[in-house]
């Protein structure tokens, strides 16, 4: 079985830590942790990892946000896998931080990147596993420059908690179904936990 999880973000340096990356912090965290090394090929940076007998291929693409479903479009045909094997990582200002919410498909809820995609596979009904950023009670009209912003030292602090969280999610979705993986992963993640707060 195979599986496509495509991370979305914008490239460049100065974009690497900002809050619409959260699903390139997870394809990289996973990544790392596999030993898995990120190469460029089309419309995007790729590599593979196992678990279980799955086989999940990690795709980042190199489009921009507003354009991330020529890349997914593209690979989903090219590793020739149904709608049912892909898997969309973004970030969620509506939702507090470190919330988890797996959905089997839905609106784009105003993220372009997931407006590209629906408007590519002319469809919405595809998996995405949104990330919590909260909203950290921006002005009217200041929504982008929040999701361009950087994390908090806080928010950085407790970020390896919640890709863990979110790389376990992915890896449940692949082996025992998105029905299964909604009901153990959507939630609030502890972010009181030892490490945490140690470092807080």
């Amino acid at each position: 079985m195979n599986y496509l999880i495509a991370g979305l973000g914008n490239i460049g340096q100065e974009y690497a830590n900002t809050r619409h990356n959260i699903g390139f912090m997870v394809l990289d965290a996973w990544a790392q942790a596999s030993n898995a090394v990120f190469r460029n090929d089309r419309y995007g940076a790729l590599t593979e990892v196992s678990f279980k007998g799955r086989k999940f291929t990690l795709l980042k693409p190199s489009t921009y946000m507003n354009l991330s479903g020529k890349a997914v479009n593209y690979w989903l045909q090219k590793l020739n896998l149904p709608k049912e094997n892909l898997l969309v990582i973004v970030d969620d200002l509506a939702i507090p931080f470190g919330t988890l919410r797996m959905r089997k498909k839905g609106s784009a809820g105003g993220h372009n990147g997931l407006k590209n995609i629906d408007f590519c596979l002319a469809t919405e009904d595809y998996a995405r596993l949104r990330i919590g950023t909260g909203n950290g009670g921006f002005a009217e009209g200041g929504q982008i420059d929040f999701v361009l912003g950087e994390w908090l030292l806080e928010e950085k602090r407790a970020m390896p908690l919640i890709l863990d969280e979110a790389i376990a999610a992915v890896k449940c979705f692949g082996t025992e179904g998105v029905d299964r993986a909604m009901n153990k992963f959507n939630h609030s993640i502890d972010l009181t936990a030892p490490e945490v707060k140690q470092s807080v």
